[in-house]
């Protein structure tokens, strides 16, 4: 009896929580002691008490070392993969996200414009787009930048974004990238977009003239009696292309186009923070495009950049855009957080609520190249979470925190955005291509998630229903997971991961062989008719996705179906870092989730 003089040794035991094994205690507290009698042995020999006979030695044996053997490598396998190495490890998730992450990076080296890296894994592509600047109606230096989708024309309005929103992954998950080595290959990928960046805006030469932003690189054709070969009508791969590449030019009342330039230099500023020179550099572009655009005397002039033909004429029917305001905000947000200038936080919130009134009804609740509120709203609640400045930013962070959690209660709902029958979800069903939708809300979500982690919150309610942390990851997993191969057609919609994928990629480059011979506009016309797989492999891409019955045609010609874009992959990108697993170690003391949450508050204090 436990406590008796006389019974025999006891020990303390208690069952872990995570494997529910029993485990030796080293103290008796909240523990249950057990009197374990070991002193009296059988009073019968071993071969009687289990009625064991051996009547062969020799099989007895072999059977011992069978067994022995066995219980080896069952034991083997077991530790090895503790041995493994970290990077190829994927722990709580079906998925090789880190396979994934590399491929869905690699896209974008494919779709690099100007002096093709001798480095580059792609190997299908090269120099191409020396001359961008140098047309007839233009003298300026545009060469690099990327090709946004399966076309050679370079958008500067989508591009922006992209950079804007790959340096946003950095900035949170930074430490997860470096875990797995993708780190130095994703900077890699925003600098080069950021150099471009740095071309697009130039500055008056004198005080009365006007500002200059480059819009396009090239052209889609508006001439359909007497068309001549452009981006659009000639399938041809970049290193090939002979014919004109007019630019189009905007100055600084394109408003919606500054600002997303500025808030993509202000957050690839702080990617490169540890590069001061090249940091400051794209501050100060920023700054200065900022500064010109947001001018009293100017901003009353603002207007969409699509609403000018010169400007934007081309790009509305691929790349229009309905508002301003939003992206007012998001540049003076970024701005915000790269300076920790308080004069950028003031503008930006006392214009959010201006610009979420101005927010079309079909864009509500969706963060792509077009609306940026909904991202806003979540960097918003992230100040007021963990760096909250009190007055006078209060009523408009409360409203961002608002509409934060009414974000993530559409996601789950199901009675604002209505899914496939395989579960994706429908953010814009009109306009096609749903999955840089979904993943962008699989960011959004997961990061979100991880923020109420932080902060040890188990749940929140909605109008009608209260949701849990558990019913979020649920959902941002599963977007991601339905872009990767669990869906109906058991189809990965990111090229060259899984067994099956999507192999007539509506792409130019992944089309056409590379075979070193010059391929014109008619050669082209023959690849892109063609019944035959793609020769390249267009690593990474995500395509734009089925319909909403789930449906697939992995046709060349259908670009709704089979064309990737940079700004889908970004968000692809964001959601797939977002979901990967964190470092084994943290330097923080709360829950290990890869997530910096101080990295972007640097500059923001208290007593600006």
């Amino acid at each position: 009896m436990a406590g008796s003089s006389n019974s025999a040794p006891v020990s303390s035991i208690h069952t872990s929580s995570e494997t529910g094994r029993l485990l030796p205690s080293a103290t008796k507290c909240n523990s249950k002691e057990i009197d374990l009698d070991v002193s009296l042995p059988s009073p019968y020999p071993k071969s009687y008490l289990f009625e064991l006979v051996i009547t062969d030695k020799t099989h007895y044996r072999r059977f011992l070392y069978i067994s022995l053997t066995l219980a080896f490598v069952v034991l083997a396998l077991g530790l090895v993969p503790h041995f493994l190495p970290q990077n190829n490890r994927h722990h709580g998730h079906s998925k090789n996200l880190t396979l994934a992450l590399n491929q869905a990076i690699t896209f974008f080296d494919a779709q690099k414009s100007g002096s093709y890296p001798s480095n580059s894994p792609i190997r299908f592509r090269g120099s191409s787009g020396l001359q961008d600047g140098n047309s007839s109606n233009i003298h300026a230096d545009l060469v690099g930048g990327f090709y946004d989708s399966g076309n050679n024309i370079k958008f500067t309005f989508p591009a922006a974004y992209t950079i804007t929103l790959l340096s946003w992954s950095v900035v949170e998950y930074h430490r997860k990238y470096a875990d797995i080595g993708e780190l130095e290959h994703i900077k890699d990928v925003i600098k080069w977009g950021s150099d471009y960046l740095l071309k697009v805006f130039v500055p008056p030469t004198a005080k009365s003239d006007p500002s200059l932003l480059y819009s396009q690189v090239g052209s889609a054709g508006n001439d359909t009696k007497n068309p001549v070969p452009n981006d659009i009508n000639c399938w041809q791969r970049p290193e090939d292309m002979r014919y004109k590449r007019p630019v189009s030019v905007c100055n600084e009342t394109a408003s919606d186009l500054a600002g997303e330039i500025v808030a993509a230099l202000s957050a690839a500023s702080i990617v490169f923070k540890q590069e001061n020179e090249y940091s400051q550099r794209l501050i100060k572009k920023a700054e200065q495009i900022y500064e010109i655009t947001a001018k009293e005397d100017r901003i009353h002039r603002a207007i969409t950049y699509t609403t000018i033909d010169a400007c934007g004429g081309e790009a509305r029917k691929f790349y229009g855009s309905s508002g301003y305001k939003d992206e007012l905000v998001w540049a003076a947000t970024w701005l915000f957080f790269a300076t920790g200038n308080h004069t950028f936080l003031d503008y930006a919130t006392t214009n959010f609520a201006a610009a979420v009134d101005d927010e079309t009804t079909t864009d509500k609740g969706i963060f792509y190249w077009n609306n940026k509120l909904a991202a806003n709203a979540v960097l918003f609640t992230r100040l007021r979470f963990f760096r909250d400045l009190g007055f006078p930013y209060e009523k408009a962070l409360g409203l961002s925190t608002n509409m934060t959690d009414q974000l993530m209660c559409s996601y789950l709902s199901k009675q604002n955005f209505n899914r496939t029958p395989g579960g994706l979800i429908l953010l814009s069903p009109g306009t096609g291509g749903p999955l840089q939708f979904a993943a962008t809300a699989s960011f959004l979500s997961k990061l979100y998630n991880d923020y109420l982690t932080l902060l040890r919150r188990s749940s929140w309610n909605c109008t009608n229903d209260g949701f849990s942390l558990e019913m979020l990851q649920s959902f941002s997993t599963s977007q991601i997971n339905y872009i990767l191969g669990d869906n109906p057609k058991k189809m990965s919609y990111m090229v060259g991961f899984g067994d099956h994928y999507p192999t007539h990629v509506h792409h130019r480059s992944a089309s056409i062989p590379w075979d070193g011979q010059y391929h014109s506009c008619a050669d082209g016309d023959r690849w892109l008719h063609s019944q035959d797989r793609n020769p390249n492999i267009l690593l990474g891409a995500m395509v734009a996705g089925p319909d909403q019955f789930d449906d697939f045609s992995d046709e060349r010609e259908k670009t709704w179906s089979t064309e990737p874009s940079i700004a889908g992959n970004a968000g692809l990108v964001a959601a797939l870092i977002a979901h990967h697993d964190p470092p084994r170690s943290s330097a923080s003391n709360g829950p290990n989730l890869g997530l910096d949450i101080v990295g972007i508050f640097e500059k923001v204090h208290l007593d600006s």
